[in-house]
């Protein structure tokens, strides 16, 4: 299925509804940008009169802002190894390999950030996905040694492994969620949130096929005003780097984007309509 996607995807770029293509260079505040950091949180500053939330070393709004990024001018990498066709839709790209075949798109690189972030934590048995047919995939049947068998819709476990709770066995349950979730399954799995309540590690999601998600990786808040600013990370089709992408809408703010928008979220390349914020429980 993600295959067959892949191969349609520059027709898709062009014709489907939602996608919105931006080829501006220029949508950026380089004076929020520091080149030489490294993390989310030291290569983006904020604008003035806006502070980061407040964040505990252990969340997940720490994990995504300390996520390390490749240097200042990185090109966005396919799965293949080549360069995405269009170059220039992000800011900064985030260091972090996502396999050689073509399956961490975009609903599976929000899964990927917080599938990561709760092993990382030891948070083993709260990582859980959906699969599109609804099939709930636990990571701690996976540690167990037992395999997902799929045979046209029907899904069901099946022990035929030794027992590991290694990262390669993770990355290979990953691998797995990616075949069989997507943004239908995500959006269907993930509770709806107000733009108001936006935090880190929320998403936005229009499920279809094919359908977008991006995902919050900061939050920072205007307490004068109580204007909230989120930055967002994606992937695309086919599987490509995480990225943070720019603001085609305020070059002010950019890459950040104001909470205080009615209707459709335009991005770099998608157009969202209203009320898809979603987050994960």
């Amino acid at each position: 299925m993600k295959a067959a996607i892949a191969l349609c995807s520059s027709f898709l770029l062009l014709c489907c509804s939602g996608i919105v293509i931006h080829n501006s260079d220029a949508i950026v505040n380089s004076s929020i940008i520091n080149p030489e950091g490294n993390t989310i949180e030291t290569r983006i500053t904020v604008p003035e009169g806006f502070v980061r939330i407040i964040a505990d070393s252990l969340s997940f709004t720490s994990y995504l802002r300390n996520l390390a990024l490749k240097p200042d001018g990185a090109t966005v990498k396919l799965y293949s190894g080549e360069d995405k066709g269009w170059q220039h839709v992000h800011v900064a790209v985030v260091d972090m390999e996502i396999g050689t075949k073509d399956l961490q798109q975009c609903a599976d690189a929000c899964i990927r950030l917080r599938a990561e972030y709760l092993w990382k934590t030891k948070h083993y048995d709260a990582i859980h996905f959906n699969l599109t047919n609804g099939f709930r995939m636990d990571y701690s049947r996976w540690r167990d040694g037992y395999r997902l068998k799929v045979d046209g819709n029907k899904t069901w476990w099946e022990k035929s492994a030794e027992a590991s709770s290694n990262y390669k066995t993770f990355r290979a349950y990953l691998d797995r969620v990616f075949m069989f979730a997507g943004t239908l399954s995500i959006a269907n799995e993930l509770k709806q949130v107000d733009m108001n309540d936006i935090q880190p590690g929320d998403v936005f999601v229009q499920g279809g096929s094919p359908g977008h998600a991006v995902i919050a990786v900061d939050i920072a808040v205007n307490n004068s005003t109580q204007e909230k600013i989120f930055m967002l990370a994606q992937s695309y089709m086919p599987a490509q780097e995480i990225h943070i992408i720019k603001n085609p809408n305020d070059e002010s703010l950019s890459p950040w984007y104001s909470n205080q928008f009615e209707g459709s979220l335009e991005t770099m390349e998608w157009t969202f309509p209203a009320m898809v914020l979603r987050r994960f429980e």
